[in-house]
């Protein structure tokens, strides 16, 4: 499909081929991004869960970071799931004070919000602009979102259980972020929605 957007997956740690295969089964065409004339082939980029920190240092060593900031002031789309929504925010609470983020997403983020590995659990989530049933959302280490600033749509917030009502999915701009991990489900709808947003800014 010669019109497929070109979409990297930032391959520096985390869950990075679930992305790239995800990514293809909803039309793109999907490929790791370590270096800078990497990035200069793409019309969007998905910041991988994983690590946020690790992600944050890894992104200096490969000299990213400018690179990435640059692209996302010039409105090239970008989708951050779990760290990579950490990396999308512009402030982090209860993150490491040497972690820096692409400040993207005027929203305040808590690391580790929904608890530690052990607490990780799955819920439904119904997403504005994705459509059909609640997305089946797989939360592991999560954050949630504490803040949105007046430019932030909140595209989806838990909706049973003791975390009900927080805020788990947003959209500013072209920068879409989700507190959870779509690329581990089978379900290619987020993915879907994120293809279509970087198609439309083309």
């Amino acid at each position: 499909m010669s019109d497929a957007p070109v979409i990297g997956v930032l391959a520096l740690q985390g869950d990075v081929r679930e992305h790239v295969a995800a990514l293809a089964g909803a039309g793109a065409d999907a490929r790791p991004v370590r270096r800078a004339q990497e990035l200069d082939a793409v019309d969007g980029l998905v910041i991988p869960g994983g690590e946020s920190t690790t992600i944050s240092k890894l992104t200096d060593i490969f000299e990213l970071r400018e690179p990435i900031d640059k692209r996302i002031a010039g409105g090239m789309p970008v989708y951050g799931s779990c760290a990579g929504m950490i990396m999308l925010a512009a402030e982090v609470l209860d993150g490491r004070p040497d972690q820096r983020g692409f400040a993207g997403i005027d929203m305040t983020v808590r690391r580790n919000a929904f608890g530690r590995q052990v607490d990780s659990f799955e819920a439904p989530v119904e997403i504005t602009g994705v459509p059909g049933e609640p997305f089946h959302a797989v939360f592991i280490r999560a954050p949630w979102v504490e803040r949105v600033g007046d430019g932030v749509e909140v595209l989806g917030t838990v909706t049973q259980g003791p975390t009900a009502g927080r805020i788990v999915a947003v959209r500013q701009g072209n920068l879409l972020a989700t507190s959870f991990h779509p690329e581990l489900t089978g379900d290619l709808r987020v993915h879907a929605y994120f293809v279509e947003l970087v198609r439309a800014a083309r």
